[in-house]
């Protein structure tokens, strides 16, 4: 398929100009990168459990803000398209890399890019909100991650999981990057305060984590 290649020429792209620093800044990843880069960093963090920390939401956001710009040479549904079809693949991997490596996981030691309490901290949000959490959960860091993991697991049904995955690609991509597309084209002047606008961004998509993270240590105790 064209969206493999596209994003096998991604890790090279970045490898070339990486700095560590990067992997944090929304502009610089797509100023480096562009489609290619763009469309594996999604893959990556809604597909690969390591992926948790990748700068999605500001990332979606930074993309629509270029679109159709030296950085990003494409029309807007087109780049939606191609990053709806690439959160799906990295989603719908999430899910067999679940089932295959159930047990794995259970005894896995932590780690930086794995701890136990992801996993508690989805399956808390997967009890209390069901398959929405494939919709909703999209749009929270960590959890986004996690979630298809966990449904893979879990052993949920294949075709109940891609259906709410597909429409929680569609709402969460759409909603990112059209915002970022629509404020880009009300306010001309609004790339020029990106660092502000990421730094909110994080803290607004964090809260609910830190809220889980709180009850989860309070069951513990």
């Amino acid at each position: 398929m064209a969206i493999f290649t596209v994003i096998e020429t991604a890790i090279p792209l970045f490898i070339d100009h990486f700095n560590f620093s990067d992997l944090f800044n929304p502009e610089k990843l797509v100023q480096i990168g562009g489609l290619s880069l763009l469309l594996f960093i999604i893959f990556a963090e809604t597909g690969l459990f390591f992926g948790f920390f990748l700068p999605g939401d500001s990332l979606l956001f930074v993309a629509g803000l270029f679109s159709g710009t030296k950085y990003l040479e494409i029309s807007v549904w087109l780049l939606i398209f191609l990053l709806i079809i690439a959160a799906t693949i990295g989603t719908t991997v999430g899910y067999g890399f679940g089932r295959w490596a159930e047990s794995y996981l259970k005894s896995r030691k932590e780690s930086f890019f794995y701890k136990k309490k992801y996993l508690e901290m989805t399956e808390d949000f997967y009890k209390r909100y069901g398959m929405m959490t494939f919709i909703l959960g999209r749009f929270l860091p960590v959890v986004r991650t996690f979630v298809p993991i966990l449904a893979g697991i879990v052993r949920i049904e294949f075709g109940k999981f891609l259906f709410y995955n597909v429409i929680g690609a569609a709402a969460w991509i759409i909603t990112m990057v059209m915002a970022g597309h629509w404020l880009g084209n009300i306010f001309p002047g609004l790339s020029e305060h990106l660092e502000i606008i990421v730094a909110a961004m994080i803290l607004v998509t964090t809260i609910p984590l830190i809220g889980s993270w709180m009850k989860l240590r309070k069951q513990v105790d």
